[in-house]
């Protein structure tokens, strides 16, 4: 079996060249190694247990399912099966549908997604950062942060229900450009026609991909990225001269401070005390008057510019023109989105918004400073700051509204927001309380740490710690000022626990919640993946190795038990020792083994 390393290395360099088509690519889903390096990838993800529409999960993973999959791959057989659909609850307080696939068709998805990512990502748009290697919202973010310098306005984009209404024959003839495979294109038919199953009825799906599916953010990535083309296309003739004409009262100003710097150095030595201080008087007033002034024409009419950054579904426009052209790059995009992919974009969500208010994207509020403050420079002369910069800023209503929804703030009498405690909560260990609070304020911050003013931060870990504190005081039914002394440890709000080095202290968080704009590799959207294809992860060395980690019989199939949180072991059963002993959630044992342990015959 061939290298998939190798496999996908060479299927990326081939897709340098945009013109390369891609041919026998299903012969891939005939190499066992894929589904070992899938299985590994998948298997630490908090979903990988969760159940499809029948009872198979990742729990009892081997050998023998892996090439049951591949058999009915090779013989064409193999038909997804329709996903589960649950819904989670969206910010504005609607339901985002969800489709749950079962594990085998995890894999298989998988597999499809690394060999889709290898032949399109070299190709995509600069501008485009949802569900990318090394790309998150915060990427996003920095580019607008970075690139939207001068905007007037912003064109706030949102597609409606756009993964409910993806063109499935768009989309294929959009992969056939590149993969002339029909096994592979067929297969992918299948993933999207697969439909799903809600309340135990099943529906066709004629449109759309499931979110929640492995292959639908890669999917969504190559049906978007023919926008992304086209806003690139617009770009390109759209932008209009090389640069702003000169703003005339500035520069006559510029040049009547050149003049009497000149003409004071030349005559300084000859001039008496008064007339020195008189002149440099007047130099000041006229630097304090230039700088109310802009360098360059604003409103210059053979200038403009236009810039575009994409996340998912959501994008934002910046557009340095007039509102009528703003209005018509909007009109352009809606007609383009209807014609070619058959999207429409969202009425009351696509705003065109003046740069010095605020326009809202990824939870961030942006807006263009127009600050007049002035700093000093090396040479002496005042220089503005930020005049016209793309600023970003935590919205006052996010972090409230997240109080509301952890239970942490409630309105009280007269109309006054006050920190309650959390009932849900009480019953937790005291570390386990600590600790939740402490994940749920560096959670927050870490989002919202590019913003000018995540500052603001800091009312919402106070508010969180009197949450905390009367969720204490809730649970001992002692009040909030006893549960302060009973916790305080050297000044600080703190629990003691002990561990196998000793007693350790759970400390509140006291980070401090300042501006930082750097971004590290493990904070994008989608993880590099940590599997290193030229060699076994210590999971799939243990499903190969043949011996069963319970009884010790050798040279047996195996089987993988998982578990989902060690916590969750009550630790009575020996085997439930080992793997706690061991820090795994995982044991490979042979099939017998595995299924006394389910049947509760194993000690």
């Amino acid at each position: 079996m061939r290298n998939p390393k190798i496999v996908l290395n060479s299927l990326t360099s081939k897709a340098k060249d945009e013109n390369y088509v891609f041919h026998r690519l299903y012969r891939n889903l005939y190499n066992i190694e894929f589904y070992l390096d899938a299985y590994a990838k998948i298997y630490p993800n908090k979903g990988s247990n969760t159940k499809g529409i029948n009872e198979d999960t990742i729990d009892g993973m081997s050998l023998k399912r892996i090439n049951a999959l591949i058999e009915n791959l090779r013989n064409l057989t193999y038909q997804p099966n329709p996903a589960r659909r649950t819904y989670i609850p969206k910010k504005n307080g609607k339901l985002r549908p969800l489709g749950l696939p079962t594990f085998e068709d995890k894999l298989v998805q998988e597999v499809v997604r690394r060999i889709l990512e290898s032949i399109y990502e070299l190709n995509f748009s600069e501008n485009s950062h949802a569900f990318r290697p090394n790309r998150s919202c915060h990427t996003a973010l920095k580019q607008i942060k970075n690139t939207f310098t001068g905007t007037c306005w912003f064109i706030e984009g949102d597609i409606k229900g756009f993964f409910d209404n993806i063109d499935h024959h768009i989309l294929i003839n959009i992969l056939r450009k590149r993969i002339k495979d029909e096994k592979f294109i067929n297969l992918i038919w299948k993933f999207l026609r697969a439909g799903y199953v809600e309340d135990w009825v099943f529906h066709k799906t004629f449109s759309g991909t499931p979110q929640g599916g492995i292959i639908s953010p890669i999917l969504s990535n190559i049906y978007l990225n023919e926008l992304d083309k086209y806003v690139e296309r617009y770009i390109s003739t759209f932008n209009k001269g090389d640069k702003r004409r000169h703003n005339l009262v500035y520069h006559n100003l510029a040049s009547k401070i050149n003049y009497r710097k000149y003409k004071n150095k030349r005559e300084w030595s000859n001039l008496d005390t008064e007339t020195r201080v008189k002149r440099a008087n007047e130099l000041k007033a006229l630097y304090k008057e230039l700088i109310k002034h802009d360098s360059k024409d604003l409103f210059d009419p053979n200038y403009r510019r236009m810039k575009y950054v994409r996340y998912a579904d959501d994008f934002i426009i910046g557009v340095i023109a007039s509102k009528e052209e703003a209005e018509k790059i909007k009109q352009d995009l809606t007609v383009f989105l209807v014609d070619k992919l058959k999207l429409e974009l969202s009425a009351e969500k696509t705003l065109i918004t003046h740069s010095k208010k605020n326009a809202r994207f990824l939870g961030y509020d942006i807006r263009v400073a127009r600050d007049w403050q002035t700093m000093k420079m090396p040479n002496g002369t005042q220089k503005r700051k930020f005049n016209f910069q793309a600023k970003l800023f935590v919205p006052h209503e996010k972090y409230i509204n997240k109080l509301i929804e952890l239970g942490a703030l409630s309105l009280g009498k007269n109309n006054q927001w006050k920190p309650i405690h959390r009932p849900y909560l009480i019953r937790n260990d005291d570390l386990e309380i600590i600790r939740q609070y402490n994940a749920e304020i560096r959670g927050l911050y870490n989002y919202y740490r590019l913003a000018s003013n995540v500052h603001v931060l800091q009312s919402f870990r106070q508010t969180m710690k009197y949450s905390m504190i009367k969720t204490y005081a809730n649970k001992y039914k002692s009040t909030v000022s006893k549960i302060i002394d009973r916790f305080s440890i050297n000044g600080n709000f703190g629990i003691r626990y002990k561990t196998k080095d000793g007693q350790r202290i759970a400390y509140f968080i006291d980070q401090r919640m300042e501006k930082n704009t750097k971004i590290k590799n493990e904070e994008v959207d989608i993880e590099p993946s940590r599997i290193q294809f030229g060699g076994r992860t210590s999971l799939i060395e243990r499903l190969l190795a043949e011996k069963c980690e319970w009884c010790g019989t050798e040279n047996v199939p195996l089987e993988m038990h998982h578990v989902n949180k060690l916590k969750n072991l009550e630790g009575k059963k020996l085997w439930k020792q080992i793997m706690i002993a061991r820090n795994r959630k995982t044991i490979a044992m042979c099939v017998k083994c595995h299924h006394d342990l389910h049947n509760g015959k194993l000690d």
